[in-house]
Parts: C-alpha cells; structure tokens; sequence
C-alpha cells in the first residue's frame, strides 16, 4: 500500500546541507499498522511528511496505493489537481491537534469535504457519522476549547476520515496525551484499521504505542532505517534491538563460570513452566535476572533473562532443551573463547 524507495530529503539551512532521509526504502502492506520508531532528529517528520508530499523528497519515489505520487506535479499548498486528488485519499492525523478554535467540532471535521466541494448536507450527515464513530456523537455543536486532549485528537481523526481515505498517517499522535488518554486513542485507530480496513502508518518515539497496536515496525537512526520488519520476525530475530527495546530485560553474569541467556516467548509458551522444567530435567539452579511480558496484537509475548552454572559448552544440552519446545534462544556474555552473543544455530 506504501512503498518508498531510495528516499531522500536535503535541507539547505544558512549555507549547510542537512540531510533528513538517507535512502530510506519502506513497505507497508495493505490492511497493516506500521509503526517508525526513533529518537528527536532521526528523520521520522520528514519521511511521514514526504509520504504525502507535504514535502518533496529530493530524490526517490513515493508509491501510494499503486500511485506514484512523486510522479505528480506540484508540492505543498501548490499542488496540481492530480496530487490534491491522491492527497485526499490519504488522511493525516497530527501531534498538536491543528482544530480552528472558530469552528465547531462539527464545522471541523467538514472542513476537507467543504474544500473537496461536497455539497452542505451531506457534508453534515458524513460529518455526524464520523463523530458518532469516533465516539463524539453528542459534541458536535462544542468548540475545541472545551474539549480535552484526548477529545480533540479524536476530533482530528474524524477529520482525517472525512475524506474515505485508505491510508492513515499519524504523526506522533498520542504524543501529548497522557497514558490512559493514549490507550484510548490506539485502541480507537487499531478499531478502524479493522472496521474500516484502514492501513496506518504512524511515528512515534514510545516503545508503548509499537507494542500496543503495531503489526510491523521500523527503527529509523540518522535519516536510515536500521531495522525494520513484523513484530514477530524482530522477536524472533536473535540480537535484534528494536526487540530488545519492545521488552528490555536486564542483568550480567555474576561469576566467570556462568552462562547469561535470553528466552523469548510467544503464544502458549509465554505460560508454560518452560525454566522449572528444565531446573527440575537437568538438577540444576537457575538464576532470572530479569523478566518482561505483554500482549502484543493478542498474543502474549515475553523475554527473560537467566543465568546458567558453568560456560556455555557445559550449558549446550540444556540450551538445546529450550530450543526443542520452540523457544528463540540468545545466548549473552562473554568467556575466553566465545563472542559477546552467540546466536541461535552458532557453535
């Protein structure tokens, strides 16, 4: 549904060149909540920015819904028809709200079809739909400052719909929310990515949003994207840091003669006494130096770390035993002869 290739975007500032998007290939499938991850700086503005040509990347292309829109003339408030017309069907929903304070709530969310030229009542009735599934059915006639925060984002978001758009971008949309507030809000955009069959692509900086409502991600660092893929792959992918991230867990081998190991479990085996089974198989003391679980898309997804007596050439069989019961295994530490993380299937 998107697909950027070889994206780059340059700012010239005071004689300097910035470079915000360094080649940045993405792709997100139709149906799917993609988030993109990183720190303040890291390009995540300017790629979703570019993703409706806000801003128009200095090279690279941008394919929407089978459209290349850095093939259509124009950027920003000057762009050709062709572009304003894929623009709208590609819904943005923004950190800071952007409602007019002079309008309704009502009078907002009718704001992009009064541009497209929709006709006054139905204007209304699309605009009285959108509250009422967004959960704001009784606030039309209220203006913005007497909302909260959280009523307001759902405000942009009914906004953002008004136009049947097939994508949703949302730019660090819960942001300014406080918790209970934010979960509310992804709740409500994981319910129309179902209902609607929406695809969402969203940045953020809080590991929290990934975990709650993502089906894939993308760690962004200096304009890159470093890694990327679903939620299962990264958790299954031995080293990587954006699972690392998702669940962090901690804790150093005690003792030179000791194995550090990271368990990863998914589904049913999140609930299986997988660890006093094998203390109890193989007569030995475990040590759990750290512990993180959640629910991730509905299943139950967690790590842990735990110290093993002995190198890990005395620790192969048991290791082996947690591999057999399908478990993604990372084995941490250091000895003499052996590297920083051994990876799974390494000897």
């Amino acid at each position: 549904m998107i697909t950027t290739s070889g994206l780059t975007k340059v700012y010239s500032s005071r004689g300097r060149e910035i470079t915000a998007l360094d080649g940045v290939d993405l792709h997100v499938r139709e149906g799917e909540v993609y988030g993109v991850i990183g720190q303040s700086g890291a390009g995540k503005s300017s790629l979703i920015r570019c993703v409706n040509l806000l801003e128009r990347p200095t090279s690279g292309t941008v394919v929407v819904d089978g459209q290349d829109l850095t093939a259509l003339a124009g950027r920003g408030p000057r762009a050709g028809k062709e572009l304003r017309r894929a623009r709208s069907r590609i819904g943005m929903v923004f950190q800071h709200f952007n409602l007019l304070s002079s309008r309704t709530v009502q009078d907002n969310v009718e704001l992009p079809l009064e541009i497209l030229g929709t006709s006054g009542k139905e204007r209304s009735r699309k605009a009285l739909e959108l509250l009422d599934l967004v959960g704001l059915a009784d606030k039309a006639k209220a203006y913005p400052a007497q909302l909260s925060g959280g009523q307001k984002q759902r405000v942009g978001i009914a906004r953002a719909l008004a136009g049947d758009p097939k994508v949703l971008l949302s730019d660090e949309a819960t942001s300014a929310l406080d918790p209970e507030t934010t979960r509310s809000i992804l709740q409500l955009l994981r319910d129309l990515n179902r209902q609607l069959g929406l695809t969402i692509l969203l940045i953020t900086h809080e590991m929290d949003v990934v975990k709650s409502i993502c089906d894939s991600a993308a760690l962004m660092e200096k304009g890159r994207i470093v890694e990327s893929g679903t939620v299962g792959e990264l958790l299954a992918t031995p080293g990587s840091a954006l699972a690392a991230a998702l669940f962090p867990v901690s804790g150093d081998a005690t003792g030179e003669d000791r194995t550090v190991v990271d368990i990863t479990f998914r589904g049913e085996s999140a609930t299986q006494p997988v660890v006093s089974q094998l203390a109890r198989t193989y007569n030995i003391d475990i040590s759990i130096l750290g512990a993180a679980i959640d629910t991730v898309g509905g299943l139950q997804i967690g790590r842990m770390r735990i110290e093993l007596p002995g190198r890990y050439e005395d620790n192969v069989v048991p290791i082996g035993f947690l591999r057999e019961r399908g478990l993604q295994i990372d084995v941490i530490g250091r000895t003499a002869d052996r590297p920083a993380l051994v990876k799974e299937g390494a000897e």
